[in-house]
């Protein structure tokens, strides 16, 4: 009976593929957003935006809510895939931007997803999220930066600094 846990975790991790550096260092700064922030100043033509993130699955995925218990609550799942850090948005627009870490813009605390594909949406027509970066200043401070596309061009930036709620 006890083979049979070990040879599907044997099988399991042999289709594991290595994790790059940066990758892991990305991967790891996002788990470090664990709690709860709250921006630190809003404009006036919105609500102040609050951000929770959770490390979830057995610590293989950590899931983003943006405005938490609102009627605009978005969620956004990171995880590995494979050798990648990869991301769902679930925008409150109705559609699912994928975007994939882009291994250029980022670096340790500082991390950048770039675009791949979508569901729910023409990428070419329809307003989505086609890029996201998260700044970790320190422990406490957060700068986050979420672009939007519409008609295949940039239509507009959210970027707010947060503060880890004590």
């Amino acid at each position: 009976m006890i083979l049979v846990p070990v040879a599907l975790t044997q099988i399991a991790l042999a289709g594991s593929a290595p994790v790059p550096p940066d990758t892991q260092a990305a991967w790891e700064t996002m788990k470090k957003l664990a709690g709860e922030w709250e921006e630190e100043t809003a404009d006036a033509q919105r609500i102040k935006a609050t951000l929770t993130f959770r490390v979830t699955s057995g610590g293989h995925a950590v899931m983003e809510q943006l405005f938490p218990g609102t009627e605009h609550e978005m969620v956004t799942m990171y995880h590995l895939d494979g050798p990648e850090l990869v991301m769902t948005h679930y925008c409150s627009a109705g559609n699912q931007p994928h975007l994939a870490l882009d291994h250029q813009a980022s670096k340790p605390d500082d991390v950048t997803f770039k675009f791949v594909s979508g569901s729910n949406m023409d990428p070419k027509v329809d307003g989505h999220i086609h890029g996201v970066h998260f700044k970790l200043v320190d422990e406490n401070t957060l700068q986050a930066e979420w672009t939007a596309f519409k008609n295949d061009k940039p239509d507009h930036t959210l970027a707010a600094k947060f503060v880890r709620k004590k």
